[in-house]
């Protein structure tokens, strides 16, 4: 109740009124309460979903454009891991101000699951083949993946010639493609899972780019994650004849009735950018970094 005063900047002694108004107003008991602790009671729990939805209204409920006013306008909070933010998203969201000026965007830099209501998101971008069938989304794009290593590291432990030699280096585990399994397709369109195994994992693509720099092993990574280092010889592409599966990226996002036209336009705006380029399988790849980059960066 202190916590919950201090939250709203009133007195305790308020908060415990409007808690009792709460409860006549819901004909009901909310919270559990003891000495040292107090919960939701069943009837708590379902007020507090059906105000959750009451604030979810109340926030689409954006005043009308005037005249002809651009209406995409107001403040969405976008959540969305870093190297994709940094490398993909960053740019399109410039753009996407600069085209609608009375938009804002908050992004929430992050990996890690997000419950869009309780953290007040309203798009996490999300990178999996493993999809809640019960969440709303929509697939944006398609992420490919190469496998890659410092010219040092190969130098100093061979270079892999068919996807089974994986499991003789040091690969690096990534959570977006599987730490322990990786999914190949060969040119004949074959399909081979390679068990890997390594010494360092990551949820982010950052971390484990950095750790290639350095030598510790070979990495699955997203094109748009290594296209720079690739392009610059930092990076060698390997195994272009295997082809890793592909990851959904997708927009998660609360409800799909009264969507604000701020989100709707957004996710307008990335999906073109986050389909496929041309160019990107990975013998293309091999064949021409800087114009692989560009189409990503």
């Amino acid at each position: 109740m202190a916590a919950a005063a201090d939250a709203l900047r009133m007195s305790r002694t308020m908060v415990t009124r409007c808690l009792a108004q709460m409860e006549a107003w819901a004909g009901a008991r909310l919270l559990h309460r003891t000495t040292r602790r107090q919960s939701l009671t069943a009837a708590g729990e379902q007020t507090l979903a059906r105000c959750r939805r009451m604030l979810e209204i109340a926030e689409e409920m954006a005043q009308p454009p005037q005249d002809d006013a651009d209406p995409v306008r107001g403040l969405l909070r976008v959540a969305c891991a870093q190297s994709l933010a940094q490398e993909v998203l960053m740019p399109t969201l410039a753009n996407f101000l600069r085209a609608h000026p009375h938009a804002a965007i908050d992004p929430r830099i992050d990996s890690r699951p997000v419950n869009l209501i309780e953290d007040r998101i309203d798009l996490a971008i999300r990178i999996t083949n493993d999809l809640d069938p019960n969440i709303v989304a929509r697939r944006l794009g398609a992420c490919e993946s190469v496998v890659c290593a410092s010219p040092a590291y190969l130098a100093a432990r061979s270079v892999p010639r068919q996807v089974e030699d994986l499991a003789l280096h040091n690969c690096l585990g990534c959570s977006y493609v599987g730490r322990s399994l990786w999914e190949f397709t060969d040119a004949s369109g074959q399909h081979a899972s390679v068990p890997v195994g390594g010494n360092l994992s990551a949820n982010e693509s950052l971390v484990l780019h950095k750790a290639m720099l350095d030598e510790v092993g070979i990495g699955l990574q997203p094109v748009y994650a290594v296209a720079g280092a690739l392009a610059r010889g930092e990076l060698e592409l390997i195994l272009a004849d295997g082809r890793p599966a592909p990851l959904g990226i997708h927009g998660i996002y609360a409800t799909r009735r009264q969507m604000p036209a701020a989100l709707s336009a957004l996710l307008d705006t990335l999906t073109p950018i986050l389909q496929t380029p041309a160019g990107r399988e990975p013998r293309a790849l091999k064949a021409n970094w800087a114009s692989s980059a560009r189409a990503w960066l």
